[in-house]
């Protein structure tokens, strides 16, 4: 592979996004509807191809935070705007059921009513014919939700032809080396970065920076000698099933604990299943390792938790003895140390990190992302790059 003898400066503009999954993508929109110059750069080779695809594919509209009832309010204002801008994205042909598990659950039925009743969530008991699918000496109760699915494919599409509109330079395939300090004529920050195709090396002038790889946060942050944040990363595994007739048309989650969900995929046609136990095959704190998060997720084995989630799931929904596993998908995930005390889902946006010009953004769920909005209001009326 050839490179050049140095890198070049490619050119400057208003603002840098590192990340083509969804909350890069969005971001680097949001900032050239401000009227911002922005480049956005992603490693793989299409947008929302990592951790953007590979999950559950859940548009949350609150059910699933007991624990937190700030999350679940922000799911139900989230959710209202996500649907409202990417309708076309997203699957609400089918129906969404939330079971409370007799056992292990952190809450009851009623407690579960209670909660959706405080954030404003629809809930109703489920018929009949929902309700005896599931074991009742292992289920409590069975309640009709509403949720929905995104298809990640018809986002994707969106996302670029949204971008090519709005003339955001994106460039796949090229991947981030550093973050470095800028010059007084260029920017505040430069971003080294390399083209994987050709090796060349390139150099972006900003004077914003937003570090947005999810679980690569800390890759990205140890290359440029920052220290990185404290994140727990997962190596986790989505599998894909076909459901029978029953189940076609439906979702299922039981909570809340160590239970599982099974929800329509709507990019294939199959459900996803996950287990709060079982989707987890590795974990580890990303601060105290040396080792590159990518590095790691390439060498760890990919054997398949499928039996253990399916074994479980039969417990409270007999009838997940007859999915038939297609595929899975392994991935990692970032999560921020309260999450793991109280559930919640907060959005990381973490200015100036480690340099003046560099900003970290992680978020928790898709919808998350609209809690970006307020902070890059505060962000750039303080540079005085507003609308």
């Amino acid at each position: 592979m050839q490179r050049d003898s140095a890198p070049r400066t490619a050119h400057t503009v208003d603002a840098l996004v590192v990340g083509g999954g969804f909350f890069g993508a969005w971001l680097a929109l949001d900032l050239a509807r401000r009227g911002l110059s922005v480049v956005l750069l992603e490693r793989e080779r299409e947008l929302l191809q990592r951790a953007s695809l590979k999950n559950q594919a859940r548009v949350h509209n609150g059910y699933h935070y007991p624990r937190s009832i700030l999350t679940g309010l922000r799911s139900r204002v989230n959710s209202e705007r996500f649907l409202n801008e990417f309708e076309d994205c997203v699957d609400q042909s089918f129906s969404m059921y939330y079971a409370v598990a007799r056992r292990l659950s952190n809450v009851t039925a009623a407690q579960f009513k209670q909660f959706c009743a405080r954030i404003g969530a629809p809930l109703a008991p489920a018929p009949r014919a929902i309700r005896d699918l599931f074991d009742p000496a292992a289920v409590e109760d069975v309640f009709t939700a509403e949720e929905w699915a995104f298809d990640a494919v018809k986002l994707a599409a969106r996302l670029r032809s949204a971008l090519a509109r709005e003339r955001v330079d994106v460039r796949t395939g090229c991947e981030a080396l550093a973050f470095e300090p800028g010059t007084a004529q260029a920017g505040r920050i430069a971003t080294r970065a390399r083209v994987l195709s050709t090796g060349e090396e390139l150099i972006f002038a900003s004077e914003h920076a937003f570090n947005c790889t999810y679980a690569s946060l800390n890759d990205v942050l140890a290359r440029s000698g920052i220290e990185k944040l404290a994140l727990k990363i997962e190596h986790t595994e989505i599998v894909l099933v076909d459901v029978p007739e029953p189940l076609k048309n439906v979702g299922v989650t039981v909570m809340c604990g160590p239970f599982f969900s099974v929800m329509p995929f709507p990019s294939n046609g199959l459900h996803t299943l996950s287990h709060v136990r079982y989707t987890p095959h590795a974990a580890w704190q990303d601060r105290e390792s040396d080792e590159a998060n990518q590095a790691r997720f390439e060498r760890l084995p990919r054997r398949s938790n499928a039996a253990f989630m399916l074994k479980d799931a039969e417990r409270y929904l007999p009838l997940a003895s007859k999915f038939e596993v297609r595929d899975s998908f392994f991935e990692l995930k970032a999560v921020l140390p309260q999450s793991e005390a109280d559930d919640s889902r907060p959005i990381l946006f973490k200015r100036d990190a480690g340099l003046a010009g560099l900003n970290c953004v992680l978020g928790g769920k898709i919808d998350n992302v609209y809690d970006m909005s307020r902070e890059l209001d505060s962000l750039l009326a303080v540079r005085g790059l507003t609308r």
